[in-house]
């Protein structure tokens, strides 16, 4: 097994273990035309977020300037630079949703959990995101944990559905 100690000492999150994931992933692909997204998604699954440590060594591994690596994972939203949380919730800011009470709900998981939005929980349970819209303004105020919306959230529920996501 390659000696993946400097990576561990950059990144805690890229443990050998991990890492051989990762050279599995590049060495099938990397003869590939066309793999540099797949190879990022995959490897973005096993890490859970693609910090520049890990871009420099696909980059590397791929034979692929680490700034076109940067430049991919910054233009699409689906890949994270930062520690994701084993659950996201997305909290709908739309009108319907503010003006029915969404920012309480909000205020209330920052402060129980101490996060703030666009953040991760330091325990990696919870990464919080505030998006527009989730098209379901008869239910507002609504989240969505993952899969499952949540409708007519107050800051009263809220603490008792988090709880039921481990």
């Amino acid at each position: 097994m390659p000696n993946y100690a400097n990576l561990v000492m950059l990144n805690p999150d890229l443990t050998p273990q991990v890492m051989a994931r990762v050279d599995e992933i590049i060495n099938r692909s990397k003869d590939k035309p066309g793999c540099l997204i797949p190879v990022l998604e995959e490897c973005q699954e096993v890490v859970g977020y693609m910090p520049v440590e890990l871009q420099k060594y696909i980059g590397d591994g791929l034979d692929i300037a680490t700034s076109i690596i940067y430049g991919v994972v910054t233009f699409y939203s689906f890949f994270s630079m930062l520690p994701r949380g084993r659950h996201t919730i997305k909290i709908c800011m739309g009108t319907a949703c503010y003006v029915k009470g969404i920012a309480e709900v909000v205020s209330r998981i920052q402060s129980e959990y101490k996060i703030e939005v666009g953040r991760t929980t330091t325990d990696r349970r919870f990464t919080l995101e505030a998006v527009r819209c989730l098209g379901a303004c008869g239910l507002a105020p609504v989240i969505v944990i993952d899969e499952d919306t949540h409708g007519g959230v107050t800051a009263d529920r809220i603490l008792n559905i988090l709880e039921k996501y481990e």
